[in-house]
Protein backbone atom coordinates (compact mmCIF):
# COMPACT_ATOMS: atom_id res chain seq x y z
CA UNK A 1 0.00 0.00 0.00
CA UNK A 2 1.74 3.34 -1.09
CA UNK A 3 1.69 6.83 1.27
CA UNK A 4 -1.38 8.02 -0.97
CA UNK A 5 -3.50 5.33 0.27
CA UNK A 6 -2.43 4.67 3.43
CA UNK A 7 -3.74 8.50 4.03
CA UNK A 8 -6.83 8.22 2.01
CA UNK A 9 -8.01 5.07 4.19
CA UNK A 10 -6.71 7.14 7.71
CA UNK A 11 -8.71 10.04 6.38
CA UNK A 12 -11.85 7.94 5.80
CA UNK A 13 -11.74 6.44 8.99
CA UNK A 14 -11.30 9.91 10.57
CA UNK A 15 -14.10 11.15 9.35
CA UNK A 16 -16.39 8.57 9.75
CA UNK A 17 -15.49 8.06 13.38
CA UNK A 18 -16.56 11.71 13.47
CA UNK A 19 -19.61 11.29 11.60
CA UNK A 20 -20.74 8.35 13.84
CA UNK A 21 -19.84 10.24 17.08
CA UNK A 22 -22.19 13.11 15.45
CA UNK A 23 -24.81 10.44 14.92
CA UNK A 24 -24.94 9.43 18.37
CA UNK A 25 -25.31 13.18 19.47
CA UNK A 26 -28.11 13.98 17.78
CA UNK A 27 -29.66 10.69 18.65
CA UNK A 28 -29.10 11.23 22.01
CA UNK A 29 -31.10 15.15 21.27
CA UNK A 30 -34.03 12.95 19.50
CA UNK A 31 -34.43 10.71 22.54
CA UNK A 32 -34.60 13.71 25.02
CA UNK A 33 -36.30 15.89 23.24
CA UNK A 34 -39.21 13.99 20.89
CA UNK A 35 -41.29 10.52 21.29
CA UNK A 36 -38.78 8.61 19.74
CA UNK A 37 -38.24 6.56 23.11
CA UNK A 38 -41.45 7.10 24.84
CA UNK A 39 -44.09 10.16 24.82
CA UNK A 40 -43.31 13.63 26.32
CA UNK A 41 -39.17 12.32 25.79
CA UNK A 42 -36.66 11.10 28.07
CA UNK A 43 -34.00 13.17 29.00
CA UNK A 44 -31.79 11.12 31.48
CA UNK A 45 -30.78 8.97 28.78
CA UNK A 46 -30.58 11.20 25.80
CA UNK A 47 -28.44 13.39 27.99
CA UNK A 48 -25.85 9.84 28.30
CA UNK A 49 -26.66 9.18 25.04
CA UNK A 50 -25.69 12.91 23.80
CA UNK A 51 -22.61 12.98 25.93
CA UNK A 52 -21.34 9.74 24.69
CA UNK A 53 -21.82 10.89 21.16
CA UNK A 54 -19.69 14.09 21.85
CA UNK A 55 -16.66 12.37 23.54
CA UNK A 56 -16.98 9.64 20.92
CA UNK A 57 -16.49 12.74 18.02
CA UNK A 58 -14.06 14.72 19.78
CA UNK A 59 -11.92 11.73 21.66
CA UNK A 60 -11.99 9.03 19.04
CA UNK A 61 -10.36 10.68 16.41
CA UNK A 62 -7.54 11.64 18.85
CA UNK A 63 -6.98 7.86 19.74
CA UNK A 64 -6.48 7.62 16.15
CA UNK A 65 -4.45 10.07 15.71
CA UNK A 66 -2.25 8.92 18.65
CA UNK A 67 -1.89 4.80 17.20
CA UNK A 68 -0.95 6.64 14.06
CA UNK A 69 1.82 7.82 15.22
CA UNK A 70 2.97 5.00 17.56
CA UNK A 71 3.10 2.70 14.65
CA UNK A 72 5.59 4.83 12.15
Amino acid sequence: MDDEQLWKKRFQLFATVRLFGLATFFLGIAIAYSDLVRPGGWPAVGLVVALLGIVDAVIGPLILKRQWNRDK
